[in-house]
């Protein structure tokens, strides 16, 4: 295995995430970068560094590189991510790590069989502010927890306006789209910082005049193994966007913003609030630099990430019991998520 610096990396797909990764290598100092797209057209930013240009994912593949990030459609993500396991890539997965419970279990027995490091990029792992917040939950700083409530609305035609929003596969059925799967970020991290989730009921629907085949907008319950009670509300169609998270325990309450990314800590003891606030410096971008640092760290050491295999499955599990929920009317245990000792 090469050293950090010399690492071979392979980026499949050049959409708005690709990108941001393919730059982020750049960053970290990654030089010998390959990127898997269906054109050999090289993207116009002058920000982003070199890298050479392959079609054809299986004539990159047999280049060996040392790590693959998939960054390609929802849909793609497992047939891509099994290919790179059996060319024994260490991978990182955009969320989810498919659109459909099919085939998961190949790629599993794959990631044990070649002892691969697997990580799921779900970023919010990485904000120093939710840190925080699970350290205070750990330490009993609101008590025992009562409920959880996540508001997520995003206008979807505003996320890429250089883009046709009809066209990209958050709005298409065919490429893994939906507001529950494109937006599966809570679930991950609900169950990071209060535990495991053992069921959900939820109320999906495509209810504005956005042209998608997809739901836009999605009521979810979730219940936890703790007994406590949470809600996730994702949409489409809100703006300005909002994505805020509140935690009640019997002893105070945190009530976080992603806008700012800073928490406000409520106690039962003290009329005025604790701040938490991220670090000078701290942008969006932070979080996807320190994901893909620790992928890279975990390459090095031999070592699985903080969100490997198992959580990238629970988070899928999770987003198809809330479709059939929906589709079934009714509340739908989740079974127990596999410990895998070494994903």
């Amino acid at each position: 295995m090469s050293d950090s610096l010399n690492l071979s990396f392979l980026v499949v797909g050049l959409g708005s995430i690709g990108k941001r990764h393919l730059q982020n290598l750049g960053t970290l100092g990654i030089e010998d970068i390959t990127v898997v797209r269906r054109e050999n057209i090289f993207p116009e930013e002058s920000v982003l560094p070199a890298f050479t240009i392959q079609t054809d994912l299986n004539s990159a593949l047999q280049r060996k590189p040392d790590a693959v990030i998939i960054a390609s459609p929802t849909s793609l993500h497992l047939e891509h991510s099994i290919a790179a396991a059996e060319a024994g890539c260490h991978i990182l997965v955009e969320k989810p790590i498919s659109h459909s419970l099919d085939g998961i279990e190949t790629l599993r027995k794959l990631v044990e069989k070649n002892q691969l490091v697997f990580q799921t990029a779900f970023q919010f792992r990485f904000h120093p502010v939710l840190r925080q917040i699970k350290e205070l939950i750990e330490q009993g700083a609101i008590g025992k927890t009562v409920s959880a409530h996540v508001h997520w609305g995003e206008y979807l035609p505003s996320w890429h306006p250089w883009e046709d929003y009809r066209l990209g596969y958050s709005a298409r059925k065919d490429l893994g789209g939906g507001v529950v799967a494109t937006l599966c970020h809570p679930f991950d991290y609900l169950r990071w910082l209060l535990g495991e989730i053992t069921s959900v009921s939820a109320t999906i629907d495509k209810v504005s005049d956005l042209e998608i085949d997809v739901e836009d907008t999605a009521m979810i319950t979730l219940r936890f193994e703790t007994g406590a009670i949470g809600s996730v509300y994702l949409d489409y169609v809100e703006h300005p966007s909002q994505h805020r998270l509140e935690i009640v325990g019997q002893a105070g309450k945190i009530a976080w913003d992603n806008s700012e990314g800073i928490a406000n800590v409520f106690s039962h003891k003290n009329q005025q609030p604790e701040i938490l606030a991220p670090p000078p410096g701290f942008e969006r971008n932070t979080m996807f630099l320190d994901e893909l640092s620790h992928f890279i760290d975990c390459i090095k050491t031999k070592r699985q990430p903080v969100c490997g295999f198992a959580d990238g499955l629970r988070a899928l599990e999770i987003v198809h019991a809330v479709k059939q929920s929906s589709l079934q009317r009714r509340e739908i245990i989740i079974a127990q998520v596999k410990t895998y000792a070494n994903l």
